[in-house]
């Protein structure tokens, strides 16, 4: 069953609900989707398939394993993730790093396409999107089916993953994860979950013997724990009956160890916890209430249960936001939901963010809002808005079922056979929806907050500041009565007056002056009575999606050094303000129910609209668009909310490791006083200011002459034109044309060199190396540098990671830019053991000079070449394809999907191309830096 504890939520249907009442049977069994297959082996292994081209030629191969961290003893924390890391390190069929090599050829990515995780309760494996040509189906189930019971688990490989995974644990420390840890034994009441978070301990990862992990695998990796689901451009038939021939040779295990799942205890008085880390500066505090969840088959009943506690805490949420948007609200925002915690149990939870020092305050004021549902219910028009969104979210799956993700559809397999939740036909749990929607009552959805404010199976958990009054136990069970037993406490109350976005605007549409159409991209223009150009293109490849751009050259290239700060928010600003008549909680009911959505922003030498919607709700995109031109919103109360959001982000990043860093590096590349490269502190916030944010926007926006639009997707032309003459025509311009300046900042140095040395509670290096060129932009230098960029990552990962075992995740990347400058720009980033930190920076950096002396392994260049032309592929599947071919034809008179402009240029490309690149990169003339944060002593 699609989780609707995610969806968003509707209109009453003018439906008979006496008849659709007496027609639900709660008993029945939700309708099961009958075009994913599922079988069970001999063996107990469970398998799924499912036939679809979402990416054509491609297909996806996970194994879910019933297997996670809580089955770990107390000597063992740590095995199962660690169990995951080897299944890359060595099979029956793929010994050493064959797993990747063999796949990698074939142009899958480690880590994006190639990956796993490991759960409390399971670990997944995935080889995402490999083509299905070259006899690949049989190798990536011959690589699944080692998965299962064929790991190597050699000494070597063993000992080698060691120093990964304890550079993982040390990328992961920070204060926040340590408080995290300090909350586990509250969250999961002292259940054998708190001690079992999958990093694991790293005593036990640097010293387990070898035939504890091997014992581990032969345990619990077994045929009646595991589920492998195919999913892709397959035929059915086929693939199962090489699953049969395949995988029933595997034995199942005699006298398997039972599959213990852990029950969370159940607690009648409040459970609590506070922490505090040097490292954090601000608080937040989470309440939760678990709820017992059901591992029975679902039924009808579920799906109302599920409908009703989804819609319930949507509606609870936007009330408590609709507060934080209020200056004079003591929090500054706040989470709700209701989600799976464990197998066994839900968790209805909120996450409080206070204002600094109003801890108690804060708690007060959103448990107030939880109590006013609890005891008087939801307001007709919330309710009204909720079964719309809801009916939309369905209508939108229903619409895009044919361009359902792997991952999505592997997600549905994988609560199917973890969780026994339904893989439900979307249409029928639909049909089935709207007769449950067109008969849900007030008094319902009142009983369904009140059954998830449960009094028993409650915790809180604060995360608290140094040297502040944090709040207690005492404090909060006080507050929580108090709240509770308010007899002056009233209803919600709402008012609104019916208007649309555009009810108030005078809007005088304009015409299409002429139309062009383009036959190389087989796009059309159309220029505007107004004189803007707006470039259009059918393309359904993704059905029911529609998306917009609008582009104009300038950003805060044109703006004085004084400006900038204020810059830098004018797009919270204007999401906050809401829009037109509208504030932003106001916006959010008006669009209840659609899927329209635009943004502004402004970058360093453009300004941007980006919309989005389905087929349906074109014409609200476009009124978004023209009110955001016409008449944009710029509330003064939502800046004072802006303030207080600043003054808190100054707090937060004051202690925070990772914000040191970066204003540190900033530093050292542009100085401490470069007014454009200015820090984030309280100088900086004191420069923002409400009438230079409306200033900017109303300069940058308020003359729609010069932007270019591009709109691409599922909407035909007879649709669309009249929306384009009615909200685009009709915009008001001055015939203006604008360019960028190039003025950036440039680093202090050409070649920049420091150890920076900060104080810590986990010690770890962090490394930073960057070189840039300015280089000619053409297409062969684009795809040059890329290649470079791949290829060094393919060289870190097998030196930095698997060599040396000196960090989790080393990453290299190497980009051109065409603007503002053009230039080639190559980068090394990683944490690790500081230890080991500088044999590492001369490794990365001998890398790099080793492709400028020729060096290249014909393995990697290969790799990359099939990367290239196998992701290019699967991306014109997309309609974001067309989008990005749009933009740089019509820009930059570049056409992408010429052959001469990529798939020529790929398949001879040599090594003495990439070797050019580097050679220019290194040559003397370019800048650099390298700068290594490490542990003060």
């Amino acid at each position: 069953m699609k989780r609707i504890l995610i969806l968003s939520i509707t209109i009453f249907f003018a439906l008979n609900s006496l008849s659709f009442s007496q027609s639900i049977n709660y008993k029945n069994t939700l309708p099961l989707d009958e075009t994913i297959k599922k079988g069970v082996l001999s063996n107990g292994m469970t398998y799924y398939i499912k036939s679809t081209d979402v990416v054509k030629d491609a297909a996806s191969y996970y194994i879910i394993q019933n297997v996670g961290s809580v089955l770990e003893n107390d000597d063992q924390q740590g095995l199962a993730h660690f169990l995951e890391h080897m299944a890359f390190n060595g099979t029956e069929n793929f010994p050493g790093k064959g797993i990747l090599n063999t796949l990698q050829k074939h142009g899958a990515v480690f880590g994006k396409d190639i990956n796993a995780y490991t759960s409390f309760d399971e670990t997944v494996y995935n080889l995402s999107n490999i083509p299905t040509k070259d006899s690949l189906v049989d190798t990536c189930l011959t690589i699944l089916k080692d998965w299962s019971n064929y790991l190597l688990l050699t000494d070597e490989e063993i000992d080698a993953e060691r120093g990964v995974i304890k550079e993982e644990w040390r990328t992961r420390q920070n204060g926040q994860m340590r408080l995290f840890q300090t909350s586990l034994p509250i969250t999961f009441n002292h259940s054998k979950y708190a001690d079992r978070l999958p990093i694991g301990l790293m005593s036990v990862v640097e010293g387990f013997d070898y035939k504890a992990l091997r014992d581990f695998y032969h345990d619990w990796y077994r045929t009646d724990l595991q589920a492998i689901a195919i999913i892709g451009d397959v035929d059915v038939n086929n693939i199962e009956q090489k699953i049969i021939e395949k995988f029933s040779k595997i034995p199942a295990i005699e006298n398997p160890k039972e599959r213990i799942v852990i029950d969370i205890p159940e607690n009648d008085e409040m459970l609590y916890s506070l922490g505090t880390d040097p490292e954090v500066s601000t608080a937040n505090i989470t309440f939760g209430i678990r709820q017992k969840k059901s591992l029975e088959t679902e039924t009808v009943a579920d799906l109302k249960r599920s409908l009703l506690e989804s819609m319930a805490t949507s509606m609870l949420a936007a009330r408590i936001s609709e507060k934080s948007q209020k200056p004079e609200a003591t929090f500054l925002g706040a989470r709700v939901g209701y989600g799976q915690m464990s197998r066994t149990s839900n968790s209805f939870s909120i996450t409080v963010y206070p204002k600094p020092n109003q801890q108690k305050e804060a708690f007060q004021e959103v448990l107030a809002e939880v109590i006013r549902a609890v005891k008087y219910g939801y307001l007709k028009p919330e309710i009204d808005r909720a079964i719309a969104k809801m009916t939309s979210s369905y209508e939108n799956q229903i619409a895009k079922r044919n361009d359902i993700s792997h991952r999505q559809i592997e997600r549905t397999i994988q609560n199917d056979f973890l969780n026994n939740r339904t893989m439900t036909d979307i249409e029928k749990e639909y049909d089935i929806a709207k007769q449950i929607l067109s008969t849900l009552t007030q008094e319902e959805l009142h009983n369904a907050i009140k059954r998830l404010y449960a009094k028993n199976n409650r915790y809180l958990n604060v995360t608290g500041v140094e040297d502040q009054e944090n709040l207690t136990e005492n404090q909060a069970k006080q507050i929580i009565s108090a709240v509770e037993n308010d007899a002056t406490l009233e209803p919600y109350s709402e008012a609104l007056d019916g208007k649309t976005l555009v009810s108030n605007l005078n809007i005088k549409p304009g015409t299409i002056t002429t139309t062009e159409t383009n036959s190389e991209t087989n796009a059309t223009t159309y220029v505007l009575s107004n004189g803007i150009k707006v470039h259009y293109k059918f393309v359904d490849k993704e059905k029911d999606k529609v998306s917009l751009n609008a582009i104009s050259y300038g950003g805060t290239s044109l703006l004085n050094d004084d400006d900038l700060p204020s810059a830098s928010l004018v797009g919270n600003l204007i999401q906050m303000s809401g829009l037109g008549d509208f504030t932003a909680t106001d916006l959010q009911k008006v669009l209840a129910g659609k899927t329209a959505s635009v943004r502004t922003s402004i970058d360093d030498i453009e300004e941007t609209l980006s919309g989005a919607s389905n087929t349906k709700d074109v014409e609200t995109m476009l009124q978004l668009v023209h009110v955001y031109f016409v008449k944009p919103r710029f509330d003064e109360q939502a800046f004072k909310v802006l303030e207080s959001n600043i003054n808190n982000y100054i707090i937060r990043r004051s202690k925070d490791l990772g914000e040191k860093m970066r204003d540190s590096l900033t530093i050292a590349l542009y100085g401490k006083n470069n007014p454009k490269e200015r820090i984030f502190n309280q100088d900086y916030a004191n420069d923002i200011s409400f009438e230079k944010i409306k200033s900017i926007y109303n300069e940058r926006f308020a003359d729609a002459s010069d932007f270019e639009f591009f709109i691409v997707g599922d909407v035909k032309e007879e649709q669309l034109k009249p929306f384009l003459e009615t909200y685009v025509a009709s915009l008001p311009t001055k015939n203006t044309k604008e360019t960028f300046k190039d003025n950036g900042s440039e680093w202090i140095a050409n070649n920049i060199d420091q150890d920076i040395y900060l104080t810590m509670e986990d010690p770890k290096a962090t490394v930073n190396i960057a070189y840039k060129k300015e280089m000619p932009y053409t297409k062969n230098n684009v795809i040059y540098t890329n290649a470079l960029g791949d290829i060094l990552q393919l060289r870190v990962v097998e030196t930095v990671r698997e060599a040396e075992g000196g960090a989790y995740s080393p990453r290299a990347n190497a980009s051109f830019s065409r603007e503002p400058k053009s230039q080639v720009y190559v980068s090394f980033r990683f944490d690790c053991n500081p230890d080991m930190a500088d044999k590492l920076v001369d490794i990365v950096n001998a890398e790099l000079h080793k492709i400028a002396d020729g060096i290249i392994n014909d393995d990697d260049l290969n790799k990359t070449r099939t990367n290239f032309i196998k992701e290019r592929q699967q991306a014109k599947d997309k309609n974001d394809y067309d989008m990005q071919w749009l933009s740089s034809y019509f820009r930059y008179d570049e056409d992408i999907n010429n052959p001469e402009n990529f798939e020529n240029i790929v398949n001879t490309m040599s090594k003495n191309d990439i070797q050019e690149i580097a050679k220019q990169v290194l040559d003397g003339s370019g800048k650099s830096f390298e700068i290594v944060f490490k542990p003060k002593q």
